[in-house]
């Protein structure tokens, strides 16, 4: 199942290397802190992706992106529906607007599955200056509550920081 789950989670996206350092991830255009989640995850680079790690222990995984682009201003759903895609028989358990970093975020929970493996989806999409931010949280079914903490303390420490 670990391997299983290792790929899903890698067909979301593919792999390259992220600017982060001392808890702040920086690209052209974007610059945010967070705490990465504590020991017991191992980081590991994907493409489409800032950031992204997988539980050393579990079949978890967690994902930060940002995306910047001057027009684009798609209602929050739109952005979530975009995380979806590649899903199938998504079931959305819940689904409400919640304060992060100074503005409304979309957290979503879904139920769904990936070339027939069945994952637990948590989402938490952000818009703020311009930018698109995305959390990921990807787990077993019936799993979730066991790495929950780590993707809440993620999203909760998420702040935005100026670029130079």
């Amino acid at each position: 199942m670990a391997r299983t789950l290792a790929v899903v989670f890698l067909v979301m996206a593919g792999c390259r290397t992220a600017g982060f350092q001392d808890g702040v991830f920086a690209k052209p255009g974007v610059r945010y802190a967070l705490t990465p989640p504590s020991e017991g995850w191992k980081p590991v680079a994907v493409e489409g992706n800032d950031l992204a790690w997988f539980s050393t222990s579990s079949d978890h995984s967690l994902a930060v992106d940002s995306t910047c682009s001057q027009g684009e201003d798609a209602p929050l759903e739109v952005l979530t529906n975009h995380l979806l895609m590649g899903f199938t028989e998504r079931q959305r358990l819940s689904q409400e607007k919640e304060p992060l970093d100074g503005r409304e975020s979309l957290h979503s929970l879904y139920t769904a599955k990936m070339d027939g493996v069945p994952v637990e989806l948590e989402l938490v999409v952000l818009k703020k200056d311009g930018c698109v931010y995305d959390f990921v949280y990807v787990s077993p079914p019936g799993r979730a509550a066991e790495k929950h903490a780590a993707f809440d303390a993620l999203v909760r420490g998420f702040k935005t920081e100026s670029t130079p």
